[in-house]
């Protein structure tokens, strides 16, 4: 069974993982914002083809992607514990 500390840990690393992508989020969405303001400025209106703005934003916005994955629906610990959990129980009603 976890101990008061161990699931103290897991949590802040959670959280920690957490505000790692927020922050990211940020990063990533005001340097789109700066990628386009100057594809629009060096360019101005739009000729056919794909905006160059278009492949860091998609390149990036995959990880960012990834990283949310991680943050908010993957637990580091959960699938151990609950494995460690499942063994314990089988442990038990085998009698060992």
């Amino acid at each position: 069974m976890e101990t008061t500390q161990q699931r103290d840990e897991r949590l802040w690393k959670i959280a920690k993982s957490r505000i790692a992508f927020k922050n990211s989020l940020i990063v990533y969405l005001v340097m789109n914002l700066f990628f386009w303001a100057i594809w629009y400025a060096t360019t101005g209106h739009y000729y056919g083809g794909t905006p160059w703005p278009v492949w860091p934003g998609l390149g990036w916005g995959l990880a960012i992607a990834f990283q949310y994955f991680n943050a908010f629906h993957r637990d580091p610990f959960g699938d151990t514990l609950k494995e460690y959990e499942r063994l314990q129980a089988e442990k038990e009603h085998r009698g060992l």
